[in-house]
């Protein structure tokens, strides 16, 4: 389990959301919140409903879905799709990391989080006339070191 300040943040933040939306404090939404926010990487659907699974919380892949998407609308998550790969998610808040890139690794898949201060500097920086910059997300694609050694043996 997360932090305990960090679920407390994110539970009230989701608690605004939904009573400003009018939406259902369903107990489902609240123990799927508890679970995201227990992992520290990004994680796919699956990986989500196997550790609810683990913990005897059953729930369907479809109110996962839902819910997900309902965590990305209030800001708690971010959803990321790595090329044809199914979608993985970060949570947000309490994310030391802040703004960084990805490098993604077009034979295994891997993805790995970078933090390039100098990069980051120039791109919050960077000022748009009639548009206010929140976060920002990068794809860089390539071949891992692992990938790479085994493509050179072949």
């Amino acid at each position: 389990m997360a932090d305990d300040k960090l679920q407390v943040t994110a539970r009230e933040t989701l608690t605004s959301f939904l009573k400003g939306r009018r939406l259902r404090k369903t107990p489902e939404r609240y123990a799927i919140l508890e679970k995201v926010f227990g992992f520290d990487e990004h994680f796919k659907i699956e990986t989500l409903r196997e550790q609810m699974d683990k913990d005897s919380y059953h729930v369907s892949r479809a109110t996962l879905y839902n819910t997900m998407q309902l965590f990305v609308e209030a800001g708690l998550v971010r959803k990321h799709q790595f090329e044809n790969q199914p979608a993985q998610y970060e949570r947000v808040i309490g994310q030391p990391i802040g703004n960084h890139h990805h490098l993604i690794c077009r034979h295994c898949g891997k993805v790995k989080e970078v933090k390039d201060p100098e990069f980051v500097k120039i791109l919050e920086t960077r000022r748009y006339r009639t548009f206010k910059t929140e976060f920002f997300s990068l794809y860089v694609y390539g071949t891992c070191s692992s990938c790479q050694r085994k493509l050179k043996k072949k």
